[in-house]
């Protein structure tokens, strides 16, 4: 009998996850034996003119290296994960002083922040046209102001009850909607982190599937599970249906400095490939390592001329909320 997982943090929202149904692979389309999924976070109007582009300069700035890229790929489907009023200047702390003392710390906020609205997509209409005009891309939600206090400034989730959480999800969709921005109800939480309260208010708001478990270390085989960034204890390269809720879970598995053999791997045993990305490449000091910048672009490139060739009609090129669609769809 297969064994059944805990994932950890989330205990009190549902309880087990078999990973053996994670390897039925009703969860691909017809005559497809493996997928690829590629998605984009921190995207914001902030241009070349404020502290660092988040897309703002759209096809001139970081975006324009993803429209290099779909170019050359019209399979490809990205899921860009879009922040509704982003108030973080510094995911690091600059108020050093403050940032040393314990438990008084966790109280303020350790970096100055935009004030509310300034990015908000409501008052950048030509970014909003933009991203509603770029082909077979989807937009999901990316929290509502990617920034909280202490230590762990962009986590923004991490101290809400679940009526907080409510809340900002609600204002999320309402700066969606009234900006005019088409998107799906999907979510890739702030820092991934997706504790129960959050889980359980975006069930209740009927989101699709969430994308916390990060985990681009653990070797390559059917049973392995997350354990670095967000959710652990979740199967790492399929999808699965969070039990008791409404969503799908969606794991990151590939980034800039994983290896192509690492994709090969993960496509020849039917898993899903899952690729990150942030639009910042660089802010005040820190340096993501999968910025989209011209060389992670290129690595894409040569990596997707890879598996194209390898896999052919067998490989789904899906966006995040495609695989939750299927996942979703009736069984007979």
């Amino acid at each position: 009998m297969p064994s059944a997982v805990q994932a950890r943090g989330s205990a009190g929202l549902y309880e087990t996850v078999t990973t053996a149904r994670a390897h039925n692979l009703d969860w691909l389309p017809p005559g497809k034996s493996c997928a690829v999924c590629f998605s984009i976070d921190d995207i914001h109007p902030a241009t070349s003119r404020d502290s660092y582009e988040a897309g703002g300069d759209m096809g001139e700035g970081a975006l324009g290296h993803l429209e290099w890229l779909m170019a050359r790929h019209a399979a490809l489907r990205p899921t860009l994960f879009v922040t509704a009023d982003w108030r973080e200047i510094s995911p690091l702390p600059t108020r050093k002083l403050l940032a040393a003392i314990p438990v008084l710390r966790d109280r303020v906020y350790l970096a100055p922040r935009w004030p509310k609205g300034t990015m908000s997509l409501e008052r950048h209409p030509r970014f909003v046209s933009y991203l509603n005009g770029l082909a077979n891309v989807e937009i999901a939600f990316h929290g509502l102001h990617h920034v909280n206090t202490g230590l762990r400034i962009p986590v923004e989730f991490q101290r809400e009850d679940a009526r907080g959480c409510g809340r900002k999800i609600a204002e999320m969709l309402r700066i969606f909607q009234t900006a005019g921005l088409r998107h799906v109800k999907g979510i890739c939480p702030p820092g991934w982190d997706a504790p129960p309260a959050l889980l359980a208010a975006l069930a209740q708001a009927s989101f699709r599937y969430v994308a916390s478990a990060r985990d681009i270390r653990t070797p390559v085989s059917r049973d392995a599970l997350s354990a670095m960034s967000g959710l652990c204890g979740l199967p790492l390269f399929y999808p699965v249906k969070l039990p008791q809720t409404s969503l799908v879970h969606i794991p990151t598995n590939f980034q800039a400095t994983s290896s192509i053999e690492r994709a090969i791997e993960i496509l020849e045993m039917g898993g899903l490939l899952s690729i990150k990305a942030h639009i910042v490449s660089e802010a005040f000091g820190y340096v993501a390592a999968d910025g989209l910048g011209k060389s992670y672009a290129t690595f894409l490139n040569e990596l997707l001329n890879r598996i194209s060739a390898a896999f052919g009609e067998r490989l789904w090129w899906a966006s995040m909320g495609e695989i939750a669609a299927q996942l979703d769809r009736p069984r007979p």
